[in-house]
């Protein structure tokens, strides 16, 4: 079997809480193998009885961190994992895990760009993997993120991806609100269209590459606004995730 389909047991090391309803925890790997910035790793729980059940989780740290991995979890009040895993687990525990896995929706420096990055919600999460990513290479390719969330509270990794865009002129980090804005705010008011796609990928030039995660509705939304401009098909990777704040 591949290592990266065995099972292991991976220790909690640290939580950090990212908006009211995400949490990061740092995992520790035994087996620790160095991902790819896009792929996840799945999370299996088992209960007093013998019921399991597993979820899968994008990492978000950068590969070049060894032995350890980020994952980032939006509460899902009705779920029946990422209550336990950002309300109960506590640093010192321990999770079954196994990963990465993926090889579709992946991004690295040798591939290139430029690069187009769009998520709503939590599908902001395998991005920040290859924005962390692109920043420990020091590598300067024309980068946008374009990130979706109902509310500022809500946005994961605020202060970091201010901290990276003002760091790196050619790093351009977009937001845009759906359920209002507080006073003083600048960026974008509305759910992701056509048209605010063509504005803010219109300075990367030819040869994009486009990376888009997030809610079913917006990935093929966001695809298909990206096709209808002239990208071609095989340059936009496409992830979803379950329902989340657009």
């Amino acid at each position: 079997m591949p290592a990266a389909l065995e099972w292991q047991i991976a220790k909690v090391t640290r939580i950090t809480p990212e908006t009211p309803q995400t949490k990061t925890l740092t995992l520790a790997l035994p087996a620790w193998v160095a991902h790819e910035p896009g792929q996840h790793y799945d999370v299996r729980l088992t209960a007093p009885d013998g019921y399991r059940t597993e979820r899968s989780y994008s990492v978000a740290s950068e590969p070049e961190r060894a032995g350890e991995i980020d994952l980032t979890v939006e509460r899902i009040a009705d779920g029946e994992v990422s209550p336990y895993l950002d309300d109960v687990l506590m640093p010192g525990d321990q999770l079954e895990v196994r990963g990465p896995i993926g090889g579709y929706f992946v991004w690295d420096v040798a591939i290139g760009g430029p690069l187009l990055l769009i998520g709503g919600g939590s599908g902001v999460v395998p991005l920040m993997a290859m924005l962390r990513h692109r920043a420990a290479q020091h590598s300067l390719i024309p980068t946008r993120l374009l990130y979706s969330s109902r509310t500022a509270d809500e946005i994961i990794y605020r202060a970091e991806l201010d901290r990276l865009a003002s760091a790196d002129a050619a790093l351009k980090v977009i937001f845009t609100l759906t359920r209002g804005a507080p006073p003083g705010w600048t960026g974008y008011q509305r759910r992701i269209d056509a048209a605010m796609v063509r504005e803010v990928m219109q300075s990367l030039g030819n040869d994009i590459r486009a990376y888009v995660c997030g809610p079913t509705l917006l990935v093929e939304a966001v695809s298909a606004a990206l096709v209808a401009v002239g990208l071609p098909p095989d340059r936009v990777h496409t992830e979803r995730f379950g329902p989340t704040g657009t």
